[in-house]
């Protein structure tokens, strides 16, 4: 297999990132798909290597590369993002949800809840911030002061407000073009009817209840995503020590004792090679693929990984619990004929309520659909309307938790995703989405959202009873698809965390984790921008964790100064990036 060559020198004829001068993707030499090596030592040999190049894997590749003196090479099972409209355009979303560019996982049987939900992971380069609707919330001061009290030293909300800042990513409010008419009177609605303020703008302060219009990380002008990929590495795609080996799968963490030492992967072609990290691996692969790596590479509990015959590099028995997610229902109703078309992405405005005053944020949530949402009611014998809207009551807050594991030592396999939907043990989640579901049909009723809606399709008007409700509720129940939480951080005396508030593996060296599953609790909000914080500050920790570097001091040591401040960290809407140029550019225009 030929070595990785950074993405620059592939550059194909039409100026984008990419391949064989034929589909203008940032990937291969034209042979494997692999884009390649340092071109020093002859071997796959780097600084850091990146396990995803997805939300938080772009920041820390992004970050780490500032110093033209440390080498990384970031792992990506998919494809380039680069020159594809389907992924770039942010409306075209749901156009992605099952296809060739998702890995698309199944959930086991909830008997509680429905077995038949799809979890949608992006296989392309920006991960998920390549794949989802890009809303854009800042975690609120008591989601990360949560984390702190559960052991994460260091991550309360004065800690990590300064990450926010640093953001590239064009995060913006929806704007005036793409604010529906029936979003418009479904915000007013929602304000005559439940009394709750008006918000411009989530993120400019700390909220507990509000409606109006998201924050999303776009571009308005053509629509275009400001994705992590888009605002963390389409600009720097030629720098020397940045290289990308795309449709390159790991499947094995490489040690040395209890010292990662690198990873090996396997290309499209089949062929496999190993690739060595001289200081640190980053596994960024997220909340399904990160313990799926973890456990095929011996890391776990002990008891599961010898029932399937994997040799045990290191007992850690948290791997795979605490399986997270904001789970939702779905309530719908045919329109008066056809809504205006113009929308960001068809659910640009969403409603937040406290039911209790002593809660520390929200504690149900609402997207507004512009589209008849009756993927899961029609499994029910309910048919979609020609035309229609939604509302989707959600728990910011679920108290189930459930648990990823392997079934098999075949890494090909996928794990098995038992989220124990609606398991908690005074059903505070089943009993959130009965009081969402009435909740929305206040909002129905009141002006001027009533004017537009002819009848409720589903559950119906007839379906009133808590027990009815709920049944109903938890049987359609769908995912936003935020799993989080499987190799959450954790004190030094909690033996069920993965990572210490380093991000580093507990008993290990070498090796940090970085994407959402270190979350310890799920965010009240999208948790997009949090896993992007996430990546910011683990580029922080690296920066500064110059004492431990095991390689042979060259002077150097990656650190770009005391706090890793390049002078664009404060850059929050400047990338100015459509996702269909790349090189020097973009680079100029971000700088």
């Amino acid at each position: 297999m030929p070595p990785m060559r950074p993405v620059a020198e592939q550059e194909s004829q039409d100026g984008q990132a990419g391949p064989d001068g034929q589909d203008g993707q940032a990937g291969p030499d034209g042979q494997d798909g692999q884009a390649g090596p340092d071109g020093q030592d002859g071997q796959d040999s780097y600084d850091y290597v990146v396990v995803g190049g997805g939300t938080a894997g772009s920041v820390i590749a992004s970050r780490l590369t500032e110093d033209p003196d440390v080498t990384v090479a970031v792992i990506e099972g998919g494809p380039s993002d680069v020159d594809r409209p389907d992924v770039l355009t942010l409306r075209r979303w749901m156009g992605l949800l099952g296809g060739e560019l998702d890995y698309d996982y199944p959930t086991t049987e909830q008997p509680r809840g429905n077995s038949h939900i799809r979890h949608s992971r992006a296989r392309v380069l920006g991960g998920c911030s390549s794949h989802n609707t890009l809303i854009a919330f800042k975690p609120l001061p008591s989601d990360w002061d949560e984390w702190a009290a559960a052991g994460a030293e260091g991550w309360d909300a004065t800690a990590m407000d300064p990450y926010f800042a640093r953001l590239r990513n064009n995060v913006v409010p929806v704007d005036e073009a793409d604010r529906n008419a029936i979003a418009r009177d479904f915000v007013d609605a929602a304000r005559g009817a439940l009394g709750v303020p008006r918000v411009e703008g989530f993120n400019k302060k700390p909220f507990h209840e509000g409606v109006g219009f998201f924050d999303l990380a776009y571009h308005p002008e053509n629509n275009k995503r400001s994705s992590a990929s888009v605002a963390y590495l389409h600009p720097f795609l030629d720098r020397p020590n940045l290289h990308i080996a795309l449709e390159t799968w790991a499947y094995r963490l490489e040690f040395d004792g209890t010292r990662a030492t690198g990873v090996r992967v396997r290309a499209a072609d089949g062929t496999e090679r190993l690739v060595r990290a001289r200081r640190e691996v980053l596994v960024c692969a997220g909340a399904v693929d990160t313990p799926r790596l973890l456990l095929h590479s011996g890391i776990g509990p002990r008891a599961d990984l010898e029932r399937l015959g994997i040799p045990v590099v290191h007992d850690l028995p948290g791997v795979g619990e605490n399986l997270l997610d904001h789970p939702e229902s779905v309530i719908v109703w045919e329109t008066n004929g056809p809504i205006p078309e113009n929308s960001a992405m068809d659910s640009d405005a969403g409603l937040f309520v406290r039911r209790d005053p002593a809660a520390e944020g929200p504690d149900l949530m609402f997207h507004f659909y512009q589209i008849p949402f009756t993927d899961n009611p029609e499994r029910l014998g309910y048919e979609r309307p020609a035309h229609g809207v939604s509302m989707t009551p959600n728990i910011p807050k679920p108290r189930s938790r459930g648990r990823l594991y392997l079934t098999s030592a075949d890494p090909e396999v996928k794990p098995a995703l038992d989220f124990r939907y609606f398991t908690d043990e005074d059903d505070y989640d089943g009993r959130t989405l009965v009081d969402g579901i009435r909740i929305a049909r206040q909002v129905a009723a009141a002006e001027p959202l009533a004017n537009w809606l002819a009848r409720e399709v589903c559950p119906g008007p007839e379906v009133t009873s808590d027990e009815e409700l709920s049944e109903y509720a938890r049987k359609v129940a769908h995912t936003v698809y935020h799993p989080a939480g499987t190799c959450r951080m954790g004190a030094a005396v909690d033996e069920q965390a993965v990572v210490s508030p380093d991000l580093r593996i507990r008993g290990l060296d070498g090796i940090r984790v970085a994407d959402a599953s270190v979350f310890p609790t799920m965010p009240a909000v999208n948790p997009m921008i949090g896993v992007l914080m996430v990546g910011e500050k683990c580029a922080d920790l690296l920066k500064n964790a110059t004492g431990d570097d095991p390689r042979t001091d060259t002077g150097t040591d990656g650190d770009t100064g005391t706090d890793g401040d390049t002078g664009t960290d404060g850059d929050t809407g400047t990338d100015s990036d459509t996702g269909t140029d790349t090189g020097t550019d973009q680079e100029a225009r971000i700088r």
